[in-house]
């Protein structure tokens, strides 16, 4: 018997594993904030008492919020996203995108105890991002790697979040989450395989697990 915790409801509605607890916090953080004990005991014990259902696919919502981070207090991303030339392809703008991000994600390494979460994948981050570039430059879908495509984009937006919040305190999820979405290639790249999947044919269900839906929404200054 089985029990888990999604981030993403699209992803739990389409996958229907055994027992599935959404909860409408950022990614990466499963169990809300960091250091709120009370809060995140809260979350295993519901996702535990999903235990008591003896038959799936059940998918429950957690009914709280995240408490909230107080933004005055939220350091900014450590991280700038120049403009890239539109001219170059799409395997040369991600690679060096990624390149600038390293040493950023290797700081938030070190400071987590060299701890990562981007880790689904058997590739390498520059092996995936480069194969999600020749992808996108091809213009082709990877239709025979599902598998492979899913892990990578996980490991790829672990990868960008944990450099982006390499420098210590709390930040605002909302605006690092735009930031990644809206400003980087890899969030261009993730939009252009989401409007690739959904005109699919048979595979535009999976053009859901690609962005979560509020991703398309831009925050307002």
């Amino acid at each position: 018997m089985t029990t888990g915790i999604s981030l993403v409801r699209e992803n739990a509605e389409s996958m229907q594993p055994p027992r599935s607890l959404w909860v409408s916090f950022p990614l990466g953080r499963p169990l809300g904030v960091p250091n709120d004990a009370s809060f995140q005991h809260g979350v295993i014990a519901a996702s535990l008492a999903l235990l008591e259902h003896r038959r799936g696919p059940v998918l429950e919502d957690y009914p709280l919020d995240a408490p909230d981070v107080c933004v005055k207090t939220t350091p900014v991303c450590p991280v700038s996203f120049p403009k890239s030339d539109d001219n170059t392809d799409w395997e040369s703008r991600l690679t060096s995108e990624l390149s600038s991000l390293k040493p950023w994600y290797e700081i938030g390494k070190k400071r987590r105890g060299g701890r990562s979460l981007a880790r689904l994948s058997n590739l390498s981050i520059d092996k995936n991002i480069r194969k999600l570039g020749k992808y996108l430059d091809l213009n082709h879908l990877p239709i025979d790697e599902l598998q492979w495509f899913k892990q990578a984009i996980e490991d790829a937006k672990v990868f960008y979040l944990e450099a982006m919040t390499a420098e210590p305190g709390d930040y605002d999820q909302n605006q690092i989450y735009q930031k990644l979405w809206h400003e980087t290639q890899l969030g261009a790249g993730l939009f252009l395989f989401q409007e690739r999947f959904a005109a699919h044919p048979t595979l535009h269900p999976f053009a859901r697990i690609i962005l979560p839906r509020n991703a398309a929404v831009k925050t307002m200054n």
